[in-house]
């Protein structure tokens, strides 16, 4: 048998409360992404003069032709088919038996079932053939267990009151008044659920806005498919969907429906990042878990992917979960939310907001209880970036010679309590969470990418910098998310704090001058 090399960072081990059922017959077809390494390492997007291109990013920073010409070959010795090739996105999706899948990458594949729901679980190492060794940096797709959930709660509700609609949010933060995202394309990440378009031509009529434009693009063969159900995942689409569109109603949106696996994650966004007809400037992400539930290669590749983004002047927007520091986990332990923890994404964490005399009166950090607050702390696995050097971010408690990146970054209304009106399966209703956060920000950015007449792009490195010493942000200093406080500045509650939008349009812009 030819030599094998283990995986770096593919190690899994199965879920303790799973079933085991069997093992999937050896003759079921599944694809697997094989995910490889740059041609050459990455710069800082703020080291470059211009934001790239996709040909750019392919030409500099995509896949090498060796290591692709290297994978075809694997693929023909082994009977694989090739299904898709993204030498931008640098994966390669393969397709065969599963008893050749597992035998060609020494994978441990059973069938489980948990809460319900069945799945391919697997545990140890995978493992590469010499020949792939250091080309190949990750094989996604054995494994089918969910990785994320959504960050939303949602109550069903008679009209709007004691709630806010996207358009009121927008002038209580501020938002430039004479923009409404034209020219932008938003980028929604889903991993299950669906949309009506009567509930959204209702909900737009309500708003008196007109129809927002839509369209839906499916990954891995996952589709925009509702349910009617108001308590599922139709309604994180509806309220990601009403809120940046709420917005920016000028913008199109382009939603990305994908499985809610770790493959089928990847290859959204990265369907987002490199899709050259919608060609999207910003990108919201309401879907997460404990980073510590994610194996290392996924961390890596989803990172790099976000890398891409920020080389491409795309801005990601990330919601930092809903459970509060403990991000929903049994260990009185703290724990962040991935992809917010990635440092190439904004990460949004929640507050509470009270309005009077349509002004805030008191904003706080959101937490009802140990099960509804807002995400943030430290990550374990990703150092503190430059941009955060200054910021004052603790030390993890977990790891605590770790000097780890701070979440969240910013904040923004995500109390279910006082949440957003919104409209799904015709149902009206308030839902919240920190997935109201990121659209809602993703809206804005639009509005500002407008306003500015270019990309803002890789926001993070302004955000400390420009923005808040313009004081461009509303610092929240009372409250907490269980393990942590707020306090001024920085705090792994609410970041840095909710929009002031005008005032961090003038910072962008006035940044954007003083660096010609």
């Amino acid at each position: 048998m030819p030599s094998r090399v283990a995986l770096r960072g593919s190690y899994r081990q199965h879920s303790p409360k799973a079933i085991k059922i069997g093992r999937p017959a050896i003759n079921e077809r599944l694809e697997v992404t094989l995910v490889l390494r740059r041609k050459q390492d990455a710069p800082h997007p703020w080291d470059l003069d211009m934001y790239l291109s996709h040909d750019e990013l392919t030409a500099l920073h995509g896949a090498d032709p060796q290591d692709i010409d290297a994978v075809e070959r694997f693929c023909f010795e082994r009977h694989f088919s090739i299904v898709h090739l993204d030498a931008g996105a640098r994966t390669v999706v393969v397709s065969g038996s599963f008893g050749d899948v597992t035998s060609a990458f020494g994978a441990d594949v059973e069938l489980h079932r948990l809460d319900a729901r069945t799945y391919r679980s697997r545990r140890g190492h995978l493992y590469v053939p010499e020949e792939l060794a250091g080309r190949v940096i990750a094989v996604l797709g054995l494994d089918t267990r969910p990785p994320a959930r959504s960050s939303k709660q949602f109550q069903p509700r008679e009209g709007s009151t004691g709630s806010y609609t996207p358009r009121q949010l927008a002038g209580l933060y501020n938002f430039p008044a004479n923009a409404t995202g034209n020219q932008q394309t938003i980028a929604l990440i889903e991993l299950g659920g669906g949309y009506r378009s009567g509930d959204l031509q209702h909900y737009w009529k309500q708003l008196g806005l007109k129809n927002v434009k839509i369209s839906a693009v499916s990954v891995n063969g996952a589709v925009n498919k509702a349910t009617g159900d108001p308590s599922g995942a139709d309604s994180e689409v509806a309220l990601d969907i009403e809120v940046a569109g709420g917005i920016a109603p000028g913008a199109k949106l382009a939603v990305y429906f994908a499985p809610n696996t770790d493959q089928g994650f990847l290859n959204a966004i990265n369907a987002a990042i490199h899709d050259r007809v919608r060609k999207p400037s910003i990108i919201s992400i309401s879907w997460g878990g404990p980073e510590d539930r994610w194996t290392r290669q996924a961390l890596d590749v989803f990172n790099q992917a976000f890398h891409d983004a920020a080389l491409m002047g795309i801005t990601v927007f990330c919601a930092a979960g809903d459970a509060g520091s403990s991000d929903g986990e049994a260990d009185d332990k703290p724990h962040v939310d991935f992809p917010a923890s990635s440092p190439w994404v904004v990460a949004c964490g929640g507050t509470t907001l009270i309005a009077e005399g349509g002004k805030i009166a008191r904003e706080t950090s959101w937490n009802n209880d140990t099960r509804s607050a807002t995400g943030g702390g430290i990550s374990t696995f990703f150092p503190a970036p430059a941009y955060q050097a200054q910021a004052g971010i603790p030390r993890s408690t977990v790891r605590p010679n770790f000097a780890g990146r701070g979440v969240p970054d910013v904040a923004a209304s995500a109390d279910p309590q006082v949440g957003y009106f919104v409209i799904v399966g015709g149902t009206a209703g308030v839902a919240g969470g920190t997935s109201a956060s990121a659209p809602l920000w993703a809206g804005l950015t639009a509005l500002i990418n407008e306003e500015l007449g270019y990309r803002a792009g890789f926001l993070n490195p302004l955000l400390y910098g420009t923005v808040m010493q313009h004081k461009a942000l509303n610092d929240i200093a009372t409250g907490t998310n269980g393990a942590y406080s707020t306090k001024q500045g920085w705090d792994a509650c609410t970041g840095l704090g909710s929009p002031n939008g005008q005032a961090i349009l003038d910072a962008i812009r006035k940044a954007h001058e003083e660096s010609k």
